[in-house]
């Protein structure tokens, strides 16, 4: 494979990482922005190597995939920067809250421990902006979800390409 092959899903695996650092979309990001980074990056393969419709079922899962990959890469790479820089992210700021909630759920001994790792990495992140288990975690999250969604933006993105080849 060429890097052509690899090259619409680096662009908009990357795209996708930093739109969705803007807070106002951050929470929809995964639903909304890295399935449409993965039709995008379909249409550009299309379109860069001169691809005949319709658009394969492989095709679709493999930007799809590499998408998510991508997205999930920069968007952590850029968080832990985000919170290397500012000493502070979403986590810290809501983990008085997250504490308050989870006392009136009363979840016993395995709050306790949760809580004291949740702390361990707030404060870690507060000292030296950052935390190796956030950002494991963070990493290990966005993948899945990045991913998960980003199979879905191909299948979708493959569904409405082929639509139009019909018309």
């Amino acid at each position: 494979m060429t890097t052509h092959k690899y090259l619409p899903s680096f662009v908009c695996g990357f795209s996708a990482a930093v739109i969705s650092t803007i807070p106002g979309i951050r929470s929809i990001a995964c639903c909304f922005v890295v399935p449409a980074a993965a039709w995008f990056s379909l249409v550009l393969d299309h379109k860069i190597n001169k691809a005949e419709p319709p658009v394969s079922v492989q095709n679709a899962l493999f930007f799809g995939l590499l998408t998510g990959l991508f997205a999930a890469i920069f968007s952590t790479g850029l968080d832990i920067l985000m919170t290397f820089i500012m000493h502070s992210n979403d986590f810290v700021r809501s983990l008085p809250q997250t504490e308050i909630i989870a006392r009136q759920w009363n979840l016993g001994d395995i709050w306790n421990q949760t809580q004291s790792l949740l702390r361990k990495m707030s404060a870690d992140i507060k000292a030296n902006g950052f935390s190796l288990t956030y950002s494991a975690a963070i990493l290990f999250s966005n993948l899945i979800i990045d991913i998960v969604f980003g199979i879905i933006g191909g299948l979708l993105g493959m569904l409405i390409q082929n639509r139009k080849t019909i018309q």
